[in-house]
């Protein structure tokens, strides 16, 4: 008989603190703003016959290295079919509704994303960490996004 096991990833250091600005129309944003976002994960995987399912430390070490990667940074969203972004100058400008915000380059991520909300953060990074990370013989693979206490979502890979 198969046994399966679910591992939990969520510690203190797996966080990064960024600002954004969530948008809710053509016309109407949030203003600019930052969090200190969790991002934590559950493993599902067969056990093998030496008690272990998975290695945590290859995805501790890569939900560490994805949080430090988005630290203390600007988020856009580089697919938001409202908000236009140029980059000129070490700049980005990006335009809502008329109006243009500058980021300097260096200090911006221009993220493959239509909103930065936990929702689309936390497909975004399960995407990174399966990049990052061989998913070998897991089940699932669920990566957790927390914006502050009691706002999270998830996104969830399941093996075919």
């Amino acid at each position: 008989m198969t046994q399966l096991a679910t591992l939990h990833i969520d510690k203190q250091a797996h966080k990064f603190s960024a600002a954004h600005f969530t948008i809710f129309s053509e016309t109407e944003r949030e203003r600019l703003h930052g969090h200190n976002y969790g991002v934590s994960a559950r493993i599902v995987a067969e056990m093998g016959s030496n008690g272990f399912s998975a290695d945590y430390n290859v995805y501790k070490r890569c939900l560490q290295k994805i949080c430090d990667a988005h630290d203390e940074y600007m988020l856009l969203p580089g697919k938001s079919p409202w908000l236009s972004v140029a980059e000129r100058d070490g700049e980005y400008h990006a335009t809502f509704a008329g109006k243009t915000l500058r980021f300097p380059v260096d200090e911006t991520l221009l993220l493959p994303i239509v909103n930065v909300t936990v929702e689309a953060l936390a497909n975004y990074l399960l995407s990174e960490v399966m990049a990052e990370a061989a998913i070998g013989d897991l089940l699932e693979l669920e990566l957790f996004v927390t914006s502050g206490d009691g706002q999270m979502s998830s996104a969830c890979w399941k093996a075919p």
